[in-house]
């Protein structure tokens, strides 16, 4: 019996080998490699992709979420310490990129079935600093948006959506990306759209945020050797910026695969011990991961490994119990601790056969 791997970037790739090899050709040839015009072409691509008025190539998902803090910080005038509102649930980057901007995170329960942030929570815990919202499209489903987007009009609050796990997912008939004031992706070889090296991207419909994280991000500088502020290096190479536009063209198709091998899952599965993620509209989700719960979940893991079925935890420990947010460690967050113990990652892959789907659910069935 063969193994059913978590993810195999070779056989995602492998299906673009043709094109990828041509796009490195071309760029290589080319002889120009950052700040050029397949850079420009993706970011022309990917902000039509997501219907928003432009997108902003930098060099990781992290960076694209702090280049948006800092380019508010910059042009709202937001104080050291003012607080952004996020779910306590996700990975350590989100909430790094507000502390990397010297403001105060403030931590939210998610919905305990979907992993996504509760919007009630988020509206008692705004206060008179709050500055921001940043929901996480985790796992691949696009948060509540409309709720959110509401209590940021009322309030005053700009809406920032971490959409590292969320490409192409739709809430309401747009996508994930133009929802918000501004959103953060990255890609990470491993994403839905994965580069073949590190990268993100910042895309907006804002011209002044995107104006100022040009600059920002640009070394603080339009022109060449002029420097208007402090800013830092933060740039999607060429190489990268042509493979992703040739992965963008099948990126939708990936996505329905990734939504029918969920379906099965869903279909499937059926064991007492084994919570299945909520998932109320099928657009919302692009299934980056498939997390299920369980109680038993370190020996369910072991049980699908001696199987040949590879699983992955996402994530082990919450961001407020890490060496790295001691700050945070006297939070009371029973919901978000639970997930982090529960959760277990399945394989999920476009690439993914019938079989191999059947073998997981055959798996965890039997346990």
């Amino acid at each position: 019996m063969s193994d059913v791997p978590f993810l195999s970037l070779r056989d995602v790739n492998a299906r673009h080998r043709a094109e990828l090899v041509a796009a490195f050709e071309e760029t290589l040839d080319a002889g120009w490699f950052i700040k050029g015009e397949r850079c420009a072409a993706f970011e022309r691509e990917f902000a039509a992709f997501c219907g928003a008025g432009s997108c902003l190539g930098v060099a990781n998902g992290l960076d694209a979420l702090r280049l948006i803090l800092r380019a508010y910080k910059e042009t709202r005038g937001w104080d050291d310490f003012d607080e952004v509102v996020l779910p306590a649930n996700t990975f350590i980057a989100t909430i790094l990129a507000v502390t990397d901007n010297r403001l105060k995170p403030v931590l939210v329960e998610p919905d305990l079935s979907t992993f996504l942030i509760d919007p009630e929570a988020a509206r008692a815990a705004v206060g008179p600093r709050t500055r921001a919202i940043l929901p996480v499209h985790l796992y691949g489903q696009v948060a509540d948006m409309e709720p959110l987007a509401r209590l940021g009009r009322e309030r005053g609050l700009v809406v920032i959506e971490d959409s590292a796990q969320a490409h192409g997912a739709l809430y309401r008939g747009r996508r994930a990306g133009s929802l918000g004031d501004a959103a953060g992706f990255s890609f990470y070889p491993g994403k839905n759209l994965g580069a073949l090296g590190d990268g993100g991207a910042i895309v907006t419909s804002d011209p002044k945020l995107d104006s100022c994280a040009r600059m920002m991000a640009n070394n603080g500088s339009v022109e060449k050797y002029v420097h208007e502020i402090k800013g830092v290096n933060s740039r999607l190479d060429e190489l990268q910026a042509a493979f992703l536009s040739v992965k963008l063209r099948t990126l939708d198709a990936d996505n329905e695969r990734r939504r029918a091998i969920s379906r099965r899952y869903r279909e499937g599965i059926r064991s007492p011990l084994v919570a299945l993620p909520r998932c109320d509209d099928e657009e919302r989700h692009v299934w980056h991961i498939f997390a299920i719960r369980s109680p038993e979940r370190e020996a369910l893991k072991a049980h699908l490994q001696e199987r040949g079925i590879h699983t992955m935890i996402h994530y082990p420990i919450p961001p407020h119990l890490q060496g790295a947010y001691r700050e945070l460690s006297s939070s009371s967050l029973p919901v978000t601790e639970r997930i982090h113990r529960e959760e277990l990652s399945l394989p999920m892959s476009p690439t993914m056969d019938d079989a191999e789907v059947e073998m997981v659910i055959e798996a965890i069935n039997s346990y």
